[in-house]
């Protein structure tokens, strides 16, 4: 890997066949559509005027559907993850790598990607293309699994590997916490950018059903260093134990923990609003409260030790 090169942590051709695959066999939408009502819920409270739009790595064409829904007369271009995933509804569509966006400098006024933009090794640089690719105060809307996605899963795997197998191997993607997703959006120049989470828990009869919507959704293991042998059945079952025993209700249901983090940002325009200079403000935030300002000396040091 060349010097400042991002980490290589997927198999992208492997993403994107078990997608293909996924779309072929039956998608398992539940969190998607999730996600579609969001981005018609935020992009409706939005009044500028969007004449271009971008969807950029979503399974299905259910985003750019959605972006066409709400913005009427809004031309819509997808760029889809897979070949067999590029069929759409009066929506153009192509297929691209989210690392390589075939668009020009401020070409678009919006872009949109759900749960597509945590399989890439680059994020980094992925955002930093959008935001190049988007016009002056054009937006950025984006969700993507983050945080403790899959937590319950991932220690089950590791548990039974290390029981029965003697060490573990990855078997669940690695996920960005929503503080270094905030950091990701400034480094790559998005002005006004906001992160916020929701986590969604989903029940399973047991772990078996679990991984098979993930191989529905096209997300089971793509990792590069993933173990290439084939899981041993007692190291299955073992994970399968393991997950009903640390993660069931009692009803004998299992959870999932999905982390849906959604990244929004804006291409800088000089009519958005900047902060304000410190010193600047003109009243006090006394007087706002209806209180007596007091000057506090400085703090006396701690005695106490650690415990």
């Amino acid at each position: 890997m060349e010097p400042g090169a991002a980490p290589i942590v997927f198999d992208r051709p492997l993403v994107r066949r078990r997608l293909a695959r996924a779309v072929a066999g039956g998608f398992e939408s539940f969190l998607l559509e999730r996600a579609v009502a969001d981005l018609e819920e935020r992009l409706a409270a939005v009044t500028r005027p969007f004449a271009v739009a971008l969807d950029i790595g979503t399974p299905t064409p259910a985003a750019a559907e959605a972006v066409a829904r709400v913005r009427a007369g809004i031309d819509v271009v997808r760029l889809a993850p897979a070949p067999s995933t590029a069929a759409g509804r009066a929506i153009a569509a192509a297929v691209a790598d989210e690392e390589a966006l075939p668009v020009g400098p401020e070409s678009v006024d919006l872009a949109v990607s759900l749960l597509g933009l945590q399989s890439v090794n680059d994020l980094p640089g992925a955002l930093l293309q959008i935001r190049r690719a988007l016009k002056p105060d054009g937006l950025l809307l984006a969700c993507l699994f983050g945080g403790d996605t899959l937590t319950e899963l991932r220690q089950s795997f590791a548990a039974a590997e290390s029981e029965i197998e003697g060490g573990a191997s990855p078997r669940v993607a690695p996920f960005a916490d929503v503080r270094s997703l905030g950091g990701l959006l400034q480094r790559a120049g998005f002005a006004l950018p906001v992160v916020d989470i929701e986590t969604v828990t989903v029940r399973y009869a047991n772990a078996f059903r679990l991984m098979a919507d993930l191989r529905a959704m096209g997300l089971s293991n793509a990792l590069v260093q993933r173990r290439r042998t084939p899981l041993r059945r007692a190291t299955l079952l073992r994970m399968a134990a393991v997950y009903a025993e640390r993660f069931a209700d009692p009803d004998g249901r299992i959870r999932a923990t999905f982390d849906m983090v959604w990244l929004s940002g804006w291409a800088p325009h000089e009519s958005q609003r900047k902060p304000l200079r410190p010193g600047s403000a003109r009243s006090r935030l006394a007087d706002a409260l209806g209180t007596t300002e007091q000057r506090i000396g400085p703090a006396k040091q701690s005695e106490e030790g650690e415990g």
